[in-house]
């Protein structure tokens, strides 16, 4: 059995003391002590969001600010499940650990030839109660994020288009079906197949759809904003005809 070492005075103690000073009912913060898992649950994706953020501008002053921004979230919802007496943040780590070590049995069990990560995950959900090949992705993730891992995970069981072909056609086939919906709820339904139908065009490409979106909204707010600068201050009240004018020459530059 490998053996984790730990440190004499764990790296997270102060940040676990601060945290619980924090929320100390008489002494505390009064907005941290209404806190609740749903309440702080949003900050904890923005926070996250933040991470790949700095990632993304390989930013690495902004990304050692954000991961603490982030490891703070984490010190925070074992905070209050300590307060339930649940769990605590010693309780989280050793979770995890156990869990990598459980997962990558080819680096800390004996070095004999062992299933593949994707199947020791697939035999933990096995014995949960939902043994679905879907059970375990979370409703939270954003609505892109999770198409692509549902899609991923029925691809697995051979429920998937042989090449980037099929989906191609079933995006025409929504576009159709967009058109010709009767009415809005109907339209959104189509839109939201149309989507869906995107992402899997873009897993068979090898293309990440949530890192695409993100790229196109960086470059719209890059030439939305040059747009106004050109402009100056009656943007607003220009004719759509030289607005896009302005967008052709915000991306020429």
């Amino acid at each position: 059995m490998y053996i984790i070492r730990l440190m004499e005075k764990p790296v997270l103690e102060p940040l676990v003391a601060i945290m619980a000073r924090l929320r100390d009912p008489d002494t505390g913060c009064p907005w941290d002590v209404q806190q609740n898992f749903r309440s702080i649950a949003p900050y904890t994706i923005e926070e996250a969001y933040e991470v790949a953020d700095a990632c993304q501008r390989d930013d690495m002053a902004a990304l050692m600010d954000e991961l603490g921004d982030l490891q703070l979230q984490v010190v925070f919802h074992a905070r209050m499940a300590e307060e339930r007496g649940a769990f605590s943040v010693a309780d989280v780590i050793d979770t995890i650990c156990a869990k990598m070590i459980r997962r990558h049995p080819h680096v800390f069990g004996d070095g004999a030839a062992t299933p593949g990560w994707e199947a020791i995950k697939a035999a933990e959900r096995a014995e949960k109660p939902d043994t679905s090949a879907l059970a375990g992705i979370a409703l939270a993730l954003p609505a892109l994020l999770r198409a692509e891992k549902l899609q991923k995970r029925a691809a697995r069981t051979g429920f998937d288009w042989p090449d980037a072909d099929g989906p191609r056609a079933k995006i025409a086939e929504e576009l159709i079906e967009v058109e010709t919906a009767p009415d809005q709820d109907a339209r959104e339904d189509e839109i939201g197949d149309l989507l869906f139908a995107a992402v899997n065009w873009a897993r068979h490409l090898g293309i990440d759809p949530e890192a695409a979106l993100r790229r196109a909204n960086a470059k719209f707010e890059d030439r939305f904003r040059k747009m106004e600068a050109m402009a100056g201050d009656g943007f607003a009240s220009l004719p759509l005809a030289e607005k896009d004018a302005l967008w052709d020459r915000a991306k020429r530059s």
